[in-house]
């Protein structure tokens, strides 16, 4: 080969070899970091983040569990309203066709033992029965792990006054307080306000039916009573049966309490109540204050 073409081979070679090294030099290498991508929110870095957080997140179109939840509360929401409280402080219908052979369960004067409230709470759910426990607020406050169990276990808190007293003889402002304050504690332990109120010994007035529906509650005491708090029922399980079915009608809003012998009863009265042809209402199917039902 001559000189002239080895020279030329030789010159080609050289300029092929720089242009590589410039072409690589264009591309920045991972490790390599401008001065422009050092400043804060521009360059590499900041895009990367933001395509980073794009990625991962679920389009809307990928219908993944993240949307279940608000579907799930919808479903809580949907709970039809059936019935209401007469001023006799009857469970009544809404609507003609809706079933008339119903009881409300309710118990007073709690929350105290984790036991009897577990006895009470397993034969609700035997019968799939729902129930409203009326609370004070002092035990609340004495024993704030026994509301989460009834909140828990899937039944309803109602409002029972704070120290169990005598609302008729109280002033505004001191009803108002005995009202509001277990509003206020319910809320802060199991995150719900109270939707009923019972006033203890059925006591009230005008001024406390006021309170009571500007707290957005269904007021109520009851039309059926098992009397399980008088002394007379003590350890007798069969009288307070009977006291309750002596006393049935349609509608019945039936006022127990949490005693031992009304835990002994409880199952076998809601068999008896079934035999009779009596269901349960779902005190979440209750809607209507007493004052705006006819």
């Amino acid at each position: 080969m001559s000189k002239k073409l080895l020279l030329f081979a030789a010159a080609c070679l050289i300029l092929s070899s720089c242009g590589q090294k410039q072409n690589q030099a264009a591309v920045p290498s991972e490790n390599n970091t401008s001065l422009e991508a050092a400043a804060p929110g521009t360059g590499p870095s900041a895009n990367s983040d933001h395509l980073s957080e794009t990625a991962t997140e679920p389009s809307a179109e990928a219908g993944t569990e993240e949307q279940e939840p608000p579907s799930q509360a919808a479903e809580v929401e949907t709970i039809p309203p059936l019935y209401h409280i007469n001023k006799a402080y009857r469970v009544v219908p809404n609507e003609e066709g809706t079933e008339t052979k119903v009881v409300l369960l309710t118990f007073d004067d709690g929350p105290k033992e984790q036991e009897m409230i577990d006895g009470l709470i397993d034969t609700l759910d035997k019968h799939q029965a729902k129930a409203i426990f009326f609370v004070n607020g002092y035990r609340v406050e004495t024993h704030p792990e026994l509301l989460k169990l009834i909140h828990e276990r899937g039944q309803v808190i109602g409002n029972h006054s704070w120290d169990h007293i005598d609302l008729k003889k109280e002033s505004e402002s001191e009803a108002r307080k005995q009202v509001e304050d277990v509003q206020a504690i319910v809320e802060d332990t199991i995150g719900e306000r109270p939707r009923f109120f019972r006033p203890p010994f059925g006591s009230g007035n005008d001024q406390l039916h006021q309170i009571v529906e500007e707290n957005n509650m269904i007021y109520m005491t009851w039309s059926n009573g098992s009397l399980d708090w008088d002394s007379k029922n003590k350890n007798k399980p069969e009288a307070v049966i009977q006291n309750v079915l002596e006393q049935l009608h349609a509608g019945s809003n039936i006022l127990m309490h949490e005693l031992p012998w009304t835990v002994e009863a409880l199952d076998s009265l809601l068999t008896q109540l079934e035999e009779k042809g009596y269901s349960f209402v779902d005190p979440r199917t209750i809607s209507e204050a007493p004052e705006q039902s006819e």
